[in-house]
């Protein structure tokens, strides 16, 4: 089997170059953006770094093959030419998931079952068997179908990469990890940079901020799917993550400072910041939007309340106007509200659009 693979990492539409960046850094190859998806090429090695070191991307896969199906014959002869075998031994597990969209074949059950049926055939006349346990590690195999054309993938990553480790609990509108480390990255969140946070919730901003300034590869205390496959020397895995932790920035300057009206918020985001492990960099306080008041070249990211979500929008409304009172520049702020730049009372030097989960949101940047 050759050693170069192509992978696909899906992520939150807005943040394609975000990602890209991160991918190229990391060692990327032949780097590609779409639409909420960066794919690229590499070997066993950077499959492990781009689980261990990505902090935009939802998950990372193997893309196995691509090709056009008009008929259930096309994609069982479509998916059985693939050498899956080069991934999945005799006792693995290979469930099989996707979504069909604008396609001849519509149908998500049947499309399952005849992946599921091709991968099968393949296997047995490799194994010579004719049943299969799958009682070892899972391969899950992913398919997508747009406009006829199949794509079929592997998931490297089983949980999603957003899922750090620290957060074991949230608040109740907290944002994604992966979203809120792309934020920061617009901010560009250096090594001694100084950030505040005046609604931090669960500590989310600040957390991912203290990672990418300290350079802490955000997977570095979680395991992944494809750990358990034996196509994959685990060596690997300890070389990637030895590199990780030889990469840290211990002598980073960063700060942290969050704010949150919330008592039982600031004794979550304490919480997360001592399971994320940077504790000594982060610091939470109770107080209110009013009394916010971040020393001259801090960097504000924040996530306010959103009307729908937790306030009504009279009341959401009411702190967008405190906030335009006391957030000095550079800040960053998402919010869905379409005309959240009225109520703050300036206009952005620059917008960008991005998704909160199914919430259309703004990243409103005051940098100029």
């Amino acid at each position: 089997m050759t050693n170069t693979l192509k992978f696909s990492c899906p992520c939150h539409f807005g943040l394609e170059s975000v990602l890209s960046f991160e991918i190229k850094k990391i060692g990327g190859q032949n780097v590609v953006s779409d639409n909420g998806k960066v794919t690229f090429t590499g070997d066993y090695n950077l499959l492990a770094r781009a689980n261990i070191c990505l902090s935009t991307a939802e998950r990372v896969l193997i893309e196995l093959s691509s090709f056009t199906a008009t008929s259930f014959e096309e994609l069982f002869q479509g998916v059985k030419k693939i050498p899956v075998e080069n991934f999945i031994g005799k006792s693995d597990a290979f469930p099989v998931k996707g979504y069909s969209l604008n396609s001849t074949l519509y149908s998500v059950p049947d499309c399952q079952a005849i992946i599921k049926k091709a991968v099968v055939e393949r296997l047995k006349e490799n194994y010579h068997v004719n049943w299969f346990e799958e009682t070892g590690p899972v391969h899950q195999i992913q398919f997508s179908i747009m406009k006829d054309v199949v794509t079929v993938y592997l998931d490297t990553s089983g949980v999603g990469l957003h899922k750090r480790g620290y957060r074991r609990n949230s608040n109740l509108a907290p944002i994604k990890e992966t979203l809120a480390a792309g934020i920061i990255d617009f901010a560009r969140v250096r090594s001694d940079s100084i950030v505040y946070d005046p609604f931090c919730g669960s500590g989310t901003f600040l957390i991912e901020a203290a990672l990418k300034a300290l350079n802490i590869a955000p997977g570095l205390n979680r395991n992944f799917a494809a750990e358990k496959w034996n196509c994959i020397n685990p060596g690997i895995w300890r070389e990637e993550r030895k590199r990780a932790i030889e990469s840290v920035n211990r002598n980073a300057e960063f700060r942290g400072y969050g704010f949150d009206i919330d008592n039982d918020a600031i004794d979550l985001s304490v919480d997360n910041s001592k399971k994320a492990g940077i504790k000594s960099r982060v610091f939470f306080k109770q107080a209110d939007i009013t009394q916010f008041n971040p020393p001259e070249g801090a960097i504000t990211i924040c996530n306010p309340p959103y009307g729908e979500r937790m306030l009504e929008i009279k009341e959401a409304e009411k702190i967008y106007l405190s906030m335009g009172k006391t957030l000095k520049k550079p800040c960053y702020i998402i919010s869905p509200h379409e005309e959240f730049e009225d109520f703050f009372g300036r206009k952005a030097d620059k917008r960008r659009k991005l998704y909160n989960g199914m919430i259309k949101c703004q990243l409103f940047m005051y940098f100029k």
